[in-house]
């Protein structure tokens, strides 16, 4: 290449850089806008954990408390009951989120695997479910629950967990199709039925989307507020979005920061839970695109 066509050559790469570094960097400042955006309620809810009675009614209100209030992190926890609370979420939340895995993993199995009459329908039927909003069934649920004496129990809580989600088992049967079939064949040969098939080939190769039905169940259950609303009495049986929520009306008055502290304790358990588990979460989200022959 000659010396002019070099030179002809630098402007025209220049002027094809420079839009890409410009989209590029006004890529980073919308998506650095959004997370902003996001943290900026939990900013805003660690500074009223921190401040005192008079900060949280001063106006107009000030980002920084004048006085830095850790103790709120006890007295807070021990005004709501927080201990209480969360044993009380943490039951019914394990259970739940054992009920969804187990009973999704094998509705999804059964669909995705075992060439039965029907299987499509039956798909088709769960998939189309997904689209039923929940509160249509809320109150032919709480009859039920009224006839079968269960009101005022963990049970309507809990069970439902049991008898599968449409989301689920539809996340559930698309990770199984992407496990080749193969697989199932040669342990049938070997002489493996299904429920050895399921549990020592299955269950270790869709780790990634029965972690991801455990965490989305867990976040489901944990910051379930409307059930508990709807079908506990007794405030010793309460889980935490609802004492939280009865501390709030009833009896916190001005007492935002005891109320934004024992919050802050509530986030925690999902977070570390998602942190830990993100790469399964996104190993089974991605892989529900692919089918194997």
């Amino acid at each position: 290449m000659t010396a002019e066509a070099l030179v002809l050559a630098r402007p025209a790469a220049l002027t094809q850089r420079v839009p890409f570094m410009v989209s590029r960097v006004a890529w980073y400042a919308l998506c650095g806008l959004l997370a902003v955006s996001m943290l900026l309620p939990l900013v805003w809810m660690i500074s009223i954990a921190l401040k005192g009675n008079g900060d949280i009614n001063q106006l107009p209100p000030t980002f920084l408390p004048r006085e830095f209030r850790a103790a709120n992190f006890v007295d807070g926890p021990a005004q709501i009951g927080f201990y209480r609370l969360l044993l009380n979420t943490v039951i019914v939340t394990v259970l739940s989120t054992i009920g969804a895995v187990a009973s999704s993993m094998i509705v999804g199995y059964g669909i995705s695997r075992i060439d039965f009459p029907g299987r499509r329908f039956w798909f088709a039927l769960i998939s189309g479910s997904i689209f039923v909003p929940g509160i249509v069934g809320l109150i032919p649920l709480q009859h039920l629950y009224i006839s079968l004496g269960l009101i005022d129990t963990w049970v309507p809580l809990i069970l439902p967990a049991f008898f599968g989600s449409p989301i689920f088992v539809f996340l559930a049967r698309q990770y199984y199709q992407s496990i080749p079939k193969y697989l199932d064949e040669s342990a049938t040969i070997d002489g493996a039925g299904h429920w050895m098939i399921f549990t020592r080939i299955m269950i270790p190769l869709t780790k990634p989307v029965w972690i991801t039905i455990a965490i989305m169940s867990f976040q489901f259950a944990w910051n379930d507020y409307l059930s508990p609303l709807v079908y506990l009495q007794d405030a010793k049986k309460f889980t935490l979005p609802l004492g939280m929520a009865a501390f709030l009306s009833d009896q916190a008055g001005s007492q935002y920061n005891y109320y934004m502290a024992t919050n802050l304790l509530f986030v925690v358990p999902p977070l570390v839970l998602f942190f830990l588990a993100q790469r399964y979460f996104m190993e089974g989200l991605g892989a529900l695109g692919t089918i194997a022959k």
